[in-house]
């Protein structure tokens, strides 16, 4: 299976990198063919431009030279990956921009004309599995009362846009600001275990 892991984390040394990392190279010991996409390290432009908006139902114009290779990884994929950090209860601004600017009409969706005029079709229904690994600085109980949105995002939005047989997977650690070791290796290795089974 070709697996896309997306990772949105500017600190090379951080714990989520390390997730990362983990994602990555247990997919690789279980056979399967990873393309990992470091959105920091490749300086992905998260906000959508003037152009990219107002072209943005121009289908297949809306897909420029600047996103298409990331369109292309996204189509050649039969699962997908998204190893990030929980930023103000919410998904980090280059992930975001990400699926703003990526998951575009005709990319992750149709819109179907006739009768139905204006509903969107799920085009991305090739991609067979959806993992979220997520990292949250504050404990569940607070994420919980926010309502926990990258959760939700997960869980509802992605099963919207993938509509795989069931929701994403979503992996997370929650209070990283008072975890020790024993609470951030536990988690490393249930990651790595739900991956070795993937």
């Amino acid at each position: 299976m070709r697996v896309h892991v997306v990772h949105a984390h500017p600190v090379e040394t951080s714990f989520n990198r390390t997730l990362f990392n983990t994602v990555c190279e247990t997919l690789r010991g279980a056979g399967h063919d990873v393309d990992p996409l470091s959105l920091y390290d490749e300086g992905f432009e998260a906000a959508l431009s003037r152009e990219e908006r107002l072209n943005y139902h121009e289908v297949p114009g809306n897909v420029t030279d600047t996103i298409r290779p990331y369109v292309e990884r996204l189509n050649a994929a039969d699962a997908m990956v998204f190893v990030h950090p929980v930023w103000n209860f919410g998904y980090p601004a280059i992930l975001k921009g990400y699926f703003d600017r990526i998951f575009v009409p005709g990319v992750s969706f149709t819109m179907s004309a006739g009768a139905d005029r204006g509903r969107l079709v799920p085009n991305l229904t090739h991609i067979q599995k959806v993992v979220f690994v997520a990292t949250y600085g504050g404990d569940r109980w607070r994420a919980m009362l926010m309502g926990d949105p990258p959760r939700k995002m997960a869980r509802r939005w992605a099963w919207a846009t993938f509509r795989g047989k069931r929701p994403p997977d979503y992996l997370a650690l929650y209070d990283m600001n008072n975890n020790e070791a024993p609470e951030l290796n536990g988690f490393i290795e249930r990651v790595r275990k739900h991956f070795e089974r993937f």
